[in-house]
């Protein structure tokens, strides 16, 4: 796996949970925000912000997932985990993990701007939502 590769995806049941992890080999400078994004299969899809931790420990969560997902990482703040809970079939995408050596906002703001300049990512892993 190289840097900001996403991993732990698969086939999952409504309802059911998956552990996203990515493995952040990126060196960080003091500021910064990880984040998930995805991406849903289709023409033109624009990448979906999920959620974002900075180097403070503050996180942000989009509402579409507020309460089922939870972003962490660990002590070491080398790796990102997403825990996706009572997963609904729209949660279907490619999901990546992002940096961005500024604060999450701007990540939140470009993102939704369809800009490709919120920050880097590595490989996605894909999440399939069927029963």
């Amino acid at each position: 796996q190289g840097q900001l590769a996403a991993s732990g995806g698969g086939s999952v049941q409504p309802g059911g949970s998956l552990r996203l992890t990515c493995a952040a080999a990126a060196d960080r400078d003091t500021r910064y925000c990880m984040g998930w994004f995805r991406q849903a299969a289709g023409f033109r899809k624009a990448r979906e912000g999920i959620a974002t931790i900075d180097n403070d420990g503050k996180i942000i969560y989009a509402d579409s997932v507020k309460g089922r997902f939870t972003v962490s990482q660990d002590s070491d703040k080398k790796t990102l985990y997403l825990q996706m809970d009572s997963v609904q079939p729209d949660d279907e995408a490619t999901y990546y993990c992002s940096l961005a050596h500024d604060r999450c906002n701007s990540w939140w703001f470009l993102l939704r701007e369809r800009r490709d300049d919120f920050g880097s990512w590595g490989q996605g892993t894909k999440v399939t939502v069927s029963s």
